[in-house]
């Protein structure tokens, strides 16, 4: 079913700047807070493990640390530091958002570009069998490893997303062009 009254290129734009404007906040939540003030945030999934460390800072980083603390394990020896700081995401995390960011931009750039259940598959297993590797074994994975691995999959994930809403809502050219 397409809708005739929503130009697909617009709701792309709309996710791409709410990627930018999510890892843009990520990125600049370390600065936001005292140098040398967030050293170890390693938790649980699912629950506030470090509700004493982020009550304690600004409005911004603290909804965005709480978040963090909610949905990512911030395991330290897992995570990059940044003004000092701990990120408040694991490296896997982090480059999930940037890989978001980064493949809306390149279906934004390349508009005939679409992803296929191979490619999709091709570019997320890296990330499955790294993470499963280091749950189930000794393996030890590298933060630029997660990095890469959550980027490819966060690329990949967006590119779905962009072939979705494409399928989905008539491209504005496409529009004008059956008028």
């Amino acid at each position: 079913m397409k809708l005739k009254n929503v130009s697909a290129r617009r709701i792309e734009i709309g996710f791409f700047i709410l990627f930018v404007g999510w890892f843009l906040i990520i990125i600049i939540s370390p600065f936001l807070v005292p140098s040398n003030t967030v050293s170890d945030l390693s938790g649980f999934v699912g629950q506030i493990d470090n509700s004493d460390i982020v009550e304690k800072m600004n409005p911004l980083p603290r909804i965005i640390y709480t978040i963090g603390d909610i949905y990512c394990h911030q395991k330290s020896d897992r995570s990059f530091f940044v003004n000092g700081n701990q990120m408040p995401f694991c490296a896997r995390d982090f480059g999930i958002f940037a890989g978001l960011t980064l493949g809306m931009l390149i279906a934004l750039l390349v508009p005939k570009i679409k992803i296929n259940a191979i490619t999709f598959v091709l570019m997320f297993i890296p990330l499955v069998i790294d993470g499963t590797l280091q749950l189930l074994t000794s393996y030890e994975s590298t933060n630029p490893l997660r990095l890469v691995t959550g980027i490819l999959a966060g690329i990949a994930v967006a590119m779905l997303l962009s072939s979705l809403i494409r399928e989905i809502f008539v491209d504005q050219k496409e529009k004008e062009g059956s008028n």
